[in-house]
């Protein structure tokens, strides 16, 4: 594992000017101002922001899984042969995301089916189905039903919202060895032990698989600084 005390003098140069010194002043100032240690948190930054990534992946395709067969059994029960999308449940403003998730799969030249809709939805959008608007209704319906271990719906909307915070963050390669997200100001390490949970909410099995291949733990144990 490369490590800033490991490389030329010419090297590191030339990563640091290729990572930029406004960027990597963050890193440098996190570890009381030694430059070296800067550049190992950023290294060890990326890696563990590709195994958090990794992690996040693995929950969201589980997610989306787990309320589109719970909301698929709900839109049947009621006599709908149409996709559980097309409730007028599902809020107006939602439906705008449903609509670019078809335009996606339409650019794709693909048949647009129902699995191929439901994968192009961001967690983003399962996030949102969660929220207090559909308490009452999809919620209680259908969604509650996805967690069999059972749990309440803000305790769900609260863990996918510092999840979703953490999947940005890693998203644009920004920083998350001092993530702060909630009310709480959570950071990476409680933010990834409430992935797990929710994971484990969903599937003990499932939950218990991911956190046994995930690397973030010994990721966090090797951190810089």
């Amino acid at each position: 594992m490369s490590t800033a005390s490991t490389l030329s003098l010419r090297t590191r140069s030339a990563l640091e000017r290729s990572i930029g010194p406004e960027r990597l002043r963050g890193y440098a100032e996190a570890c009381g101002g030694d430059e070296r240690l800067g550049l190992d948190l950023y290294f060890w930054n990326g890696r563990i922001s590709a195994a958090a990534f990794e992690d996040i992946g693995f929950l969201e395709i589980a997610l989306r899984n787990a309320c589109h067969e719970q909301l698929s059994r709900w839109h049947a029960d009621q006599g709908h042969a149409s996709p559980w999308y097309f409730s007028t449940h599902v809020l107006p403003r939602h439906m705008q995301d449903v609509g670019i998730a078809r335009g996606r799969v339409a650019q794709g030249k693909k048949p647009e089916t129902e699995g191929r809709v439901v994968a192009q939805l961001t967690f983003g959008f399962w996030r949102l189905l969660h929220s207090k608007r559909y308490e009452a209704t999809i919620w209680q319906w259908a969604l509650r039903h996805a967690y069999p271990r059972g749990t309440s719906r803000t305790l769900i909307h609260a863990r996918l919202d510092h999840i979703n915070a953490l999947r940005n963050r890693v998203a644009h390669h920004e920083p998350v060895h001092g993530l702060a997200v909630g009310d709480a100001a959570l950071g990476l390490e409680a933010v990834h032990g409430e992935l797990l949970e929710t994971a484990n909410l969903i599937s003990g099995e499932f939950g218990a698989w991911l956190a046994s291949v995930s690397r973030v733990r010994s990721l966090l144990a090797q951190r810089p600084g």
